[in-house]
Order: structure tokens, then C-alpha cells, then sequence
């Protein structure tokens, strides 16, 4: 990540290809269009998103001959972090209870997970 750059989140796009990466570690661009599912996309249109998500400082490449393989630089925990806080600041008036509460209201937590959220958490507390 370039110094001073302020770090941003992932379009639809970048994030297919950071997912590649993560995944399957050093790609080639042709590599990545042969990972995406029928009808792939052009060559050039992956080598643009790539070059884009290289200008944000998220990906990196290494040179063979006159090709390049690229890597990821930053690390898939830091987009789920940064995206995570983001959706709750946004959507959630900043509160994760309210997420949460969203969740279950809308059958997409059981009461059963919640419960075994409940035990992780208070298993944390306890001094060891």
C-alpha cells in the first residue's frame, strides 16, 4: 500500500480478482481470465482491473520476461475488517447490536447460533 494513500474499498470486480489471488496465490493474467466461468471476460479487461488494483497498492507483480505474474499485498482479513465496519457505520447507525438484531429479525441468525456466540464470548472472559 502506497504511504499516505487512503485505503479503499473493493469494487465487484477487484474483488474477483483479489479472491483469485488470495486463493491460488501468484497468478498470470491469462491465468486469472481462465479461472473466470463462461462467457470469460477479455484479456484486456482483467489486465485493466489488475493494473488498477496494482495503482491502489493492493497487488504487486514480478517480472518474467515479458510477461508479469502478480500477487496480492494485502491481505484478505484487512478488506473483510475495513468492509465489515464500513457496511455497520453505514447501514447500522454505527452499531453492531443493531446489525445483529437485523440478523434475527430477519431469520438470518437462529437463536441457536446466537446462543453459541453467547458461550464463545463468555469463554473469552474467563481468566484461564
Amino acid at each position: 500500500m502506497k504511504a499516505g494513500r487512503k485505503k479503499q474499498l473493493l469494487t465487484e470486480k477487484e474483488a474477483e480478482i483479489m479472491n483469485m489471488l488470495w486463493d491460488k496465490g501468484p497468478l498470470f493474467i491469462r491465468e486469472m481470465v481462465e479461472l473466470y466461468p463462461d462467457p470469460k471476460p477479455p484479456f484486456n479487461t482483467v489486465a485493466t482491473n489488475v493494473r488498477t488494483l496494482e495503482g491502489k497498492g493492493y497487488v504487486s507483480h514480478e517480472v518474467f520476461g515479458p510477461t508479469h505474474r502478480f500477487f496480492p499485498v494485502v491481505k484478505r482479513e484487512y478488506f473483510r475488517e475495513k468492509s465489515f465496519a464500513e457496511l455497520i457505520r453505514n447501514y447500522f447507525s454505527n452499531s453492531y447490536k443493531n446489525a445483529v438484531s437485523a440478523l434475527a429479525e430477519e431469520n438470518k441468525i437462529t437463536l441457536e447460533e446466537l446462543q453459541e456466540i453467547i458461550k464463545e464470548l463468555e469463554s473469552k472472559k474467563r481468566p484461564d
